[in-house]
Parts: C-alpha cells; structure tokens; sequence
C-alpha cells in the first residue's frame, strides 16, 4: 500500500490530536522508512520483475527485518516507547505502536505471499495487488475518509494551513496515480535512494502543514 498507509496517520490525528501529524505519518510509514536503509546496507533484497503482480514489478526476495510481523511488533513498542519518554503523551504512543502495526497488516491485504511472520517463517499475502483497480478502490476509499477525518479534527490558522494542506493531498494523490504508470528504478541503490528522498520530503512537508493547522478541540495550534 502507499496512501492507504496515509490514511491510517491521518485518521489517527482524531484518536491523538497533540501528536503530530508528520509522527503519524512515520509511524505509518516506518517500515518503508526502514527497508531502503536496510536495502542499502544489503541486510534486504528487491528486484524488479515486470508482471510480478498487476500494480507493482517489484519482488520482495527478502525483507524480514523490517517487514516480518513480529519486526513490526518490536520496532512499533521501540518508536512507542521512545515517543512516550520524550513526549509524556500515552494517547500519541498507543497511536503510534498502531500505525506502525497497522502497515503489516495492510501489506498482508495488498501483498502476494510474501509477507513472514518472523525471519525465516513461512510467507503470507492476500494478493489484492493482483487487480489494480480492487487495490485503487480500496486505498482510495480509506484515504478519502481518512482525510475528510482529518479535516473534522482541524482547522487551518492561515493560509499555509490552507493551501498547504490542499497541495499536500493533491500531491500524495499524484505521487500514487503516477507510480502506477511509470517502472521503478531497475536498479536497488537509486530505488532506495529515491524511496528514502521522497519520505523525507513528505514528513518535513507534513510537519509544516501540520504547524499551521490547529485542533479544533484545543484552544492553541499543535
């Protein structure tokens, strides 16, 4: 999944209104943050193989640190803890430890079997990615909804809050209709080069709008 991954951040500023966005949206994202560094440092392997589902070429050989089910579990209590620490904000660490959870079991819907329980286990999937239009249907709706949530939940202070948001949106959306029409990089190191670049640029984007949003249940922006 892709921006059915933002979806969950972005419903999840209703059940942690403090926490902020652009920490959702890592949560959520954490183990696609996790594997192009692990790809870069040969601990993972991809490769591209054209037809390998109908939404996506890329074939998962390996990816058990980040993306086994009971990796997830550990780095979803390890971002918890750390964000409890830091933050004292129990609300923002059992969204956090959600989000983070919550991406292995949206791989397990969109994903062929490849998908371990733990290094080495047997490999799972439901293979939604098999038909394109089923996997537009569903992360489209629960991207809508979740962003109609996050609309309920805040308000824009100014301009930026305004505009900003609205690009944001725009730009998620166009970013995902367009890796549906273009081949990813042949190569692994520009893959996760480039998969690393574009999350960075999202978070500090979503950071930005975040600031200039404010909770309409609280009476000071987040």
């Amino acid at each position: 999944m892709f921006i059915g991954h933002f979806a969950v951040a972005f419903a999840g500023k209703r059940f942690a209104p403090k926490t902020s966005l652009a920490t959702l949206i890592a949560a959520a994202q954490l183990l696609d943050l996790l594997w192009p560094i692990f790809l870069l440092l040969h601990w993972e392997r991809v490769r591209r193989v054209p037809g390998d589902t109908a939404f996506t070429p890329l074939n998962f050989v390996s990816y058990p640190l980040s993306h086994s089910l009971v990796a997830a579990l550990g780095w979803a209590t390890l971002f918890a803890l750390v964000y409890y620490v830091i933050r004292r904000y129990a609300a923002g660490a059992i969204a956090i430890w959600i989000a983070v959870v919550s991406h292995w079991l949206l791989d397990f819907v969109t994903h062929r079997a490849d998908l371990p329980l733990y290094p080495g286990s047997a490999l799972f999937g439901l293979g939604l990615w098999n038909s394109v239009w089923a996997t537009v249907l569903v992360e489209g709706l629960m991207f809508a909804i979740a962003v109609w949530i996050y609309v309920r939940v805040t308000r824009a202070n100014d301009q930026i809050g305004r505009w900003g948001w609205r690009a944001f949106v725009s730009a998620l959306t166009l970013v995902y209709l367009a890796n549906m029409f273009t081949e990813p990089p042949s190569e692994v190191k520009p893959l996760a080069i480039g998969t690393l670049f574009l999350f960075l640029l999202v978070l500090v984007w979503a950071w930005w709008v975040d600031r200039h949003r404010q909770v309409r249940t609280l009476k000071a922006p987040n």
